[in-house]
């Protein structure tokens, strides 16, 4: 395990990821390293396929890729000091011509509403020179606060990639477009990608900060950027910083909720952070929209999310509408606004018995991002182990993790979620023991982990 100080990202560099949704990273490991890397991934791939979830234990030399100062300064930085290194993992190879499609990964599933505030990200690694002719990964920078895919050709000039020699690593926001480029040289491409999860909200910068306001990082040339404001704020540990700082002039009101239902995503976007700063009158334009169709609704969420304590009363309201979607766009809001809405729990936590799929899966995400009081929280996540969605039931294993080890008595249901037939279910409940860190937990992890203990070595040419 190392010990080296993590290298933090600078405000610059914060800048740009909360502008464009990745950064490039450069490490000090030498070539030697990578192309050792490569060769096991060339052997593993010919003989054995693709290892999945199972690329660490396989190549243990990928572990001192996440324990480089550069990678984990980086992750500490967006995710704060206690990030997971999620269950799942994978290794993406390519050597044809034609580009990937343009996509955003998915939660395993696509219903799940996007954080625009960093609780996720990826880093990609490519183990090998990676010029644009063998086909780097690309993005459409900025795109990580767009649900929809709003730049129309697959040939676009805007798109950055993540091209450069062995040992290139692009941070990414979870939520970005990206897609494979075209490997032209028909070569083997690999590129490695991991997720991390964030397990604790912000209570201060965890980068190399200099700069308080986001204006002042901007420059005098920084364009009013509400949405980078906000997330700038909420990761120096400032929840809702931007509620009510502009005064509520109705004019101003009535072209702003124009825009937030006539305009095109990224603009309606920027609208629905400017209601949010603009007191009551924007919090009850937020609210009316929060009602439309499920377009305007999930647009109108992310402005309440940013909305303060004037938003809560009418979210907890919207908890009881008939619409599915106005419930689940309420659910996320609410948990996005966090100590803002501590008093919103138990009326979440009620929603476990929704008959919608969709709103338990929010509803358990919430509570976890929301923290608050535990003793109203846990049982809910424990209810959540045992919901008969393999979905809530996962995310409730990762809400745990949020918790800590304040969530002591989830113990026992966890146990019992590692005989469960899914592998993230099991997976979660692994890392949530872990993060409870109780003598109890702890032998429980211990137990399982050494009942079901893998050897790297072990392939179909030697068993033994």
């Amino acid at each position: 395990m190392t010990t080296a100080q993590p290298i933090l990202l600078t405000d610059e560099q914060m800048k740009q990821f909360i502008t464009d949704g990745f950064l490039i990273l450069k490490t000090d490991f030498p070539r030697e390293f990578h192309a050792r890397l490569v060769e096991q991934l060339n052997a593993i791939y010919d003989q054995e396929g693709n290892p999945g979830n199972n690329i660490l234990p396989r190549i243990r030399d990928l572990q001192r890729v996440f324990e480089n100062p550069v990678i984990t300064g980086a992750l500490t930085s967006v995710l704060g000091p206690n990030y997971l290194l999620h269950t799942h993992r994978h290794g993406h190879y390519n050597s044809v011509p034609k580009p990937g499609g343009w996509h955003k990964d998915s939660y395993w599933g696509y219903g799940r509403l996007r954080n625009h505030h960093p609780w996720w990200a990826m880093i990609m690694y490519f183990p090998q020179d990676t010029p644009i002719e063998l086909g780097p990964t690309g993005v459409m920078p900025g795109t990580q606060y767009q649900d929809g895919r709003n730049f129309v050709s697959d040939e676009t000039p805007e798109e950055a990639t993540a091209k450069g020699e062995a040992g290139t690593f692009a941070l990414i926001h979870y939520d970005i477009w990206h897609r494979s480029t075209p490997n032209l040289l028909g070569q083997p491409r690999f590129m490695l990608k991991f997720e991390f999860m964030r397990t604790q909200a912000p209570e201060s910068p965890t980068w190399d900060n200099k700069e308080q306001s986001w204006a002042a990082v901007q420059g005098k040339d920084g364009k009013n950027d509400p949405i980078g404001e906000e997330m700038w704020n909420w990761l120096s540990g400032r929840t809702a910083s931007l509620a009510g700082t502009k005064a509520g002039d109705p004019e101003e009101i009535a072209a702003l909720s124009a825009r937030l239902t006539g305009s095109e995503e990224p603009d309606a976007l920027n609208a629905a952070y400017e209601l949010a700063t603009r007191g009551e009158a924007g919090v009850q334009a937020l609210l009316s929209a929060l009602q439309l169709e499920k377009r305007e609704s999930r647009i109108a969420s992310y402005g309440l999310s940013a909305a303060g304590e004037g938003a809560v009363e009418g979210l907890i309201q919207a908890l009881g509408h008939e619409e599915e979607h106005v419930v689940n766009h309420a659910v996320f809001a609410l948990g996005e606004l966090r100590d803002c809405a501590e008093r919103a729990i138990p009326q979440i936590a009620d929603l476990l018995a929704h008959p919608s799929v969709k709103v338990r899966r929010s509803v358990i995400d919430a509570l976890g991002i929301c923290g608050g009081d535990a003793s109203l929280v846990v049982p809910a996540l424990i209810k959540g182990l045992q919901d008969e969605d393999t979905q809530v039931r996962f995310t409730s294993g990762l809400s745990l993790v949020r918790i800590g080890p304040k969530a002591a008595e989830a113990v026992p249901a966890l146990a019992q979620s590692l005989e469960h037939e899914n592998r993230y279910v099991r997976g979660h409940a692994l890392e949530a023991l872990r993060y409870i860190g109780t003598k109890e937990a702890h032998e429980v992890l211990l137990h399982e982990l050494f009942n079901t203990r893998w050897c790297s070595d072990t392939t179909p040419a030697s068993t033994f």
